[in-house]
């Protein structure tokens, strides 16, 4: 086919080598150039012409010929000079990057704008499954105002396995890195950076207004203990870690990732090892989850080249296209921050077993505003000590850290060992 579109891709790992073999599938668009690390690494990808391989991105984003760039490297730098320096130089983007749009989202979006460029970026937020397309097209007509998701499918697998098995986080840690389902160095996932990466673009996008990474709370799930799954189970609900932003009066955002004990009614307390879930609510359609693969070979690059797509058919039909799909807010979403939040919370405990503790914790709770749910308590066949589990009702987050001070200073507490928000 003759006028094939040239393409450049940035990257030759897992994602990239997925875009390489699935765009050979296609006869309108050609990859005439792609950026790598190490020119000198093995690929598993068959007939690969090694003459359009280099070393040097800049020969990706400076060749004239190329009108769409991949760029399926991650980070902030080089992929933030890379993509401007492409877009200087008339090329359209589509970028798997959350943290360079997480971070620099709002300069990146709007250079390409005063150069009447597209950046597009589903495989960002939740790898395989359609997002940011149906949010911009299909769901246009709705005022999304809440979001529930499991946007990394490392911490999912981790949290399944422990749920399963009854293991410990670090054991099952240990088995996630052999399979190679965590890296050797977890902390962007296990302390939930990847996660908010990804709900600070999707809470930006879906509630049209620019959300700031550095608002956005954030608590892994390193503290997560086997007895929280068990307790959990036993009480109706599964552990998760939720990345979650609501929208309240008409420009105050709560944005944050944190583990939460999560109903088991509920469609994300049943979203298991790998795969992402995403709960949007809005008006008109009231609730609607999209679920799938979150991370992998073919269903990113299924994203990227749908994007990529998306663009070539649209190239020489008008001067600006895809309209829909650029980004054009005007306004900062103000952040709510953690203090403020109401929340139901679930809070584990070690004390001495002594006449009163359970009076004592009910005291300092009644004093801090805060109604209790439920309380239980279980000897420890180890020691003179129960274990205690609370759940409370409703209530300010600034009151519950307020009650965990007073526990941590009461001689008759050994230990609190787990505060955990429930989902309501």
């Amino acid at each position: 086919m003759e006028n094939k579109i040239k393409i450049g891709l940035i990257g030759l790992g897992t994602v990239g080598t997925g875009v390489y073999k699935t765009l050979k599938d296609f006869d309108n668009v050609e990859i005439i150039k792609i950026a790598v690390k190490n020119k000198n690494k093995k690929r598993n990808i068959e007939n690969l012409d090694e003459s359009i391989i280099t070393d040097d991105p800049y020969e990706v984003v400076n060749n004239p010929e190329i009108q769409i760039v991949a760029e399926l490297i991650g980070g902030v730098e080089p992929a933030f000079d890379l993509i401007k320096t492409a877009i200087k130089n008339g090329k359209h983007i589509v970028t798997a990057n959350k943290e360079l749009l997480a971070k620099h989202g709002e300069e990146l979006f709007n250079f390409a704008e005063e150069h009447n460029k597209v950046i597009l970026y589903e495989a960002a937020i939740a790898g395989g499954i359609p997002l940011i397309m149906p949010i911009k097209t299909i769901l246009a007509g709705n005022k999304i105002t809440k979001i529930k998701a499991i946007l990394n499918g490392t911490t999912n697998y981790i949290l399944t396995k422990m749920d399963i098995q009854g293991a410990s986080y670090s054991d099952v840690l240990t088995e996630a890195q052999a399979l190679g389902y965590a890296e050797t160095d977890p902390t962007g996932d296990v302390e939930g950076f990847d996660a908010a990466y990804k709900i600070t673009t999707l809470a930006t996008i879906a509630f049209n207004r620019r959300v700031k990474f550095e608002n956005v709370y954030r608590e892994g799930i390193t503290k997560i203990r086997p007895e929280d799954m068990k307790a959990a189970n036993e009480m109706g609900y599964k552990i998760k870690l939720i990345a979650s932003a609501e929208l309240k009066d008409k420009n105050k955002a709560d944005v944050r990732v944190h583990p939460m004990l999560v109903p088991q009614s509920k469609t994300l307390a049943h979203i298991d090892y790998v795969t992402n879930a995403v709960t949007l609510t809005g008006h008109p359609v009231g609730e609607v989850t999209l679920s799938g693969p979150g991370a992998g070979e073919f269903p990113t690059a299924s994203s990227v080249v749908g994007d990529i797509l998306a663009i070539v058919s649209e190239l020489d039909k008008n001067d600006y296209i895809l309209p829909m799909m650029r980004c054009n807010h005007n306004q900062n979403a103000e952040p709510i921050n953690i203090s403020q939040t109401e929340n139901k919370y679930y809070l584990s405990i070690n004390t001495k077993n002594s006449m009163g503790v359970i009076g004592r914790i009910g005291k300092a709770c009644e004093d801090n505003n805060i109604s209790l749910a439920s309380i239980v308590q279980k000897e420890i066949a180890q020691g003179d000590c129960a274990e205690i589990t609370v759940i409370t009702e409703l209530c300010r987050e600034s009151d519950m850290q307020s009650v965990i001070e007073i526990l941590n200073n009461d001689n008759a507490i050994l230990s609190v060992n787990s505060l955990i928000r429930v989902q309501v």
